[in-house]
């Protein structure tokens, strides 16, 4: 069964930090771009990085450049999303997917054969 399972969100006071995992199964995700994106209550669901599986190279949308890393582990077939210095507006939901990480052109881009996960809730609150 191809999944994709998010994990590591919860409730974090501003200028913490978090990790976020996204376990994939069914697929090797060593093969595929990935991308983290976030839906806010009431807002529209954006993409935020990505990272290309052709050369490990990255796109970071301006709000999360300087304060949000993506990375992979291929041999245990997950990638990560490291926030630091969280900010109230970081709350959301975010969720991993493949995607197709276009880092010259600055464009994260999903297509409907995409794999999705289910979401992990961030709450950044004093």
């Amino acid at each position: 069964q191809v999944q994709l399972v998010e994990s590591g969100g919860g409730l974090v006071h501003p200028g913490g930090s978090l990790r976020l995992s996204c376990v994939a199964s069914g697929f090797s995700l060593r093969y595929y771009d990935i991308g983290w994106f976030r839906q806010a209550p009431g807002k529209e669901r954006e993409g935020i990085l990505c990272s290309s599986s052709r050369d490990g190279s990255t796109y970071y949308v301006d709000s999360a450049l300087g304060r949000f890393t993506i990375s992979r582990d291929n041999a245990n077939n997950t990638a990560y999303l490291q926030m630091n210095s969280l900010k109230p507006e970081d709350t959301a939901t975010y969720y991993c997917a493949t995607v197709k990480c276009e880092v010259q052109a600055q464009a994260i881009t999903t297509r409907p054969s995409d794999y999705w996960g289910r979401g992990t809730q961030v709450t950044v609150s004093s």
